[in-house]
């Protein structure tokens, strides 16, 4: 089945997690993998495991975001983390409301599979930017997933310009100024694959740094 989808992957030492995300991945879906300057052998492991990559060296994740939806060739583009905890067949609910007309842009609202999946700070961190958001543009989303379905063409006219973890929030911000439907759905939020670790949440430094680089595109 063509789902006219692509779906983007950017990567930074995810070796350890692709082959059981690649494996996961719908049939009729692209991939492509952005390998973001990695030192573990990540392109060689996507390669290998069918993907397509293209590499992105200026590090931040909204580089690797935008490198990959310039490289994809479907009408369709999802976004999904590499580190193996969402699973891409999740995505097909999202796909479907986008493909139906019933949503712009639709977002995953991450659920915590686990005990101890989602740290503390890196909750608070997520429920401060949204309340923010909430307060200054009525924005009524629930989470930052890096989980979204939209269309590409759309995705690239909205002019995103933020090439670091502020990506996703300003990636909200435009698509509501520009009138989209956005919808949110529950996804699990798995423990990340072993042999991998979080640039985001992995620690409080990462936090902080992802935070301040949430703060700069916040209206």
């Amino acid at each position: 089945m063509d789902l006219d989808c692509d779906l983007v992957i950017p990567c930074r030492d995810e070796a350890a997690a692709l082959p059981g995300v690649l494996a996961a991945v719908p049939p009729g879906m692209g991939v492509v993998v952005v390998d973001n300057g990695s030192s573990d052998g990540t392109a060689d492991v996507a390669r290998r495991l069918g993907a397509r990559v293209v590499h992105e060296p200026r590090p931040g994740y909204g580089a690797a975001v935008h490198r990959g939806v310039e490289a994809a060739t479907a009408t369709h583009v999802a976004v999904l983390d590499g580190d193996g905890s969402m699973d891409p067949r999740d995505l097909l609910p999202l796909l479907a409301e986008v493909r139906e007309g019933r949503a712009t842009m639709a977002c995953g609202r991450r659920r915590p599979a686990a005990r101890g999946v989602w740290p503390w700070h890196a909750r608070v961190g997520n429920a401060l930017v949204l309340a923010w958001l909430r307060r200054r543009t009525g924005l009524a989303v629930h989470d930052i997933a890096p989980v979204r379905v939209c269309r590409r063409e759309d995705l690239l006219a909205l002019g995103v310009r933020d090439r670091r973890f502020g990506y996703p929030v300003e990636l909200l911000v435009r698509a509501q100024r520009a009138g989209w439907r956005l919808t949110e759905h529950p996804v699990p939020y798995h423990p990340r694959a072993a042999g991998t670790r979080s640039k985001v949440s992995g620690s409080v430094r990462g936090t902080v740094r992802t935070a301040r680089d949430f703060a700069r595109v916040l209206p």
